[in-house]
């Protein structure tokens, strides 16, 4: 399959082909690191690192998958760019596009990783904006399939605040790829209605379902809870407020049993706040693949960076 030169901006411009594609060059990329066998197949070539929100795994993850593939990086901190400030997207895009050979954007609005996509020329990856984190839900799929041996099927159900970047990459994601989806959360941190029908319009093509319930009974059946932080980077303000509306989804011992499975597995995107979301026991449980899923990151998001570059 052929990726070469597309940026990696959202699942939603990738077919279930393409994803399980990814999934599966990041398995095998993962089983070659894990032997040895290098895959520097990309000396001299370099990329540039945006980062407007700070990080520990996807910076990690970009460094350590750059490196591992021959190339050389550059780390942009909010102080190391004009980026937005002195100069506009549009211009830094077209600076950066003739000396890397790749960029990678964390940071706020989606327009701005789109519009450096727009100018630069080179493949451009998302790392994080405010409405998208697709490399973590590539993670998480892949995380899955290591633990089930399959996705498709499979149930997750994601707790807690269901409007975030990766309640919304969850839910395209997993309804491309044939993976039940649900979000249990107060109604007043649904997700957007518009980007449900759209995902249910995804799982019908794939043969499974979307839900979205205030009800806790939607865990039964889950093979994965999954929750996240009720409070994003720069909502510190409102984490009384989400606390208090977010409580009755904290994953616990009790809600892991009421899925009815002993299999049931809890993962989270990090970092956690443990006795808010999720409880301290559960967290570090057996059944937590938190970092595992945290590993994965690096190799989905090598995946990402061999196929957009290509040979």
């Amino acid at each position: 399959m052929n990726l070469k030169g597309r940026n990696f901006l959202t699942l939603k411009d990738f077919t279930p082909e393409e994803i399980t594609y990814l999934l599966n060059l990041a398995a095998d990329l993962k089983e070659k690191k894990k032997n040895g066998q290098p895959v520097d197949f990309y000396r001299g070539k370099n990329i540039a690192l945006i980062f407007e929100k700070t990080s520990t795994r996807t910076r990690c993850a970009f460094e350590v998958a750059a490196h591992d593939l021959g190339m050389g990086s550059t780390y942009l901190d909010p102080t190391g760019s004009q980026i937005g400030k002195k100069e506009s997207i549009e211009d830094t895009a077209r600076v950066l596009g003739r000396m890397y050979d790749g960029i990678e954007y964390r940071g706020y609005g989606q327009e701005i990783v789109e519009e450096l996509a727009k100018y630069a020329g080179v493949p451009v990856w998302n790392g994080l904006t405010d409405q998208w984190h697709p490399t973590q839900c590539l993670a998480t799929l892949l995380t899955l399939k290591e633990n089930f041996g399959h996705i498709k099927g499979l149930k997750i159900v994601y707790l807690g605040d269901g409007r975030n970047n990766v309640a919304n990459s969850l839910l395209m994601g997993c309804s491309k790829v044939g993976v039940n989806i649900a979000i249990a959360a107060p109604k007043r941190l649904w997700p957007d209605a518009d980007l449900v029908e759209e995902c249910r319009g995804y799982a019908k093509e794939a043969g499974s379902v979307v839900e979205v319930s205030d009800e806790l009974d939607v865990v039964e059946g889950a093979d994965m809870l999954y929750t996240d932080v009720w409070f994003s980077m720069g909502e510190e303000k409102k984490e009384q407020e989400r606390t208090k509306l977010a409580l009755p989804y904290q994953v616990n011992a009790e809600l892991m049993k009421r899925t009815g499975k002993d299999t049931t597995l809890f993962s989270h995107c990090l970092p956690a706040n443990k006795g808010k979301e999720v409880t301290e026991d559960v967290f570090e449980s057996e059944k937590s693949v938190v970092f595992d899923e945290a590993e994965n990151r690096l190799h989905t998001i090598k995946a990402i960076m061999v196929a957009t570059l290509g040979e």
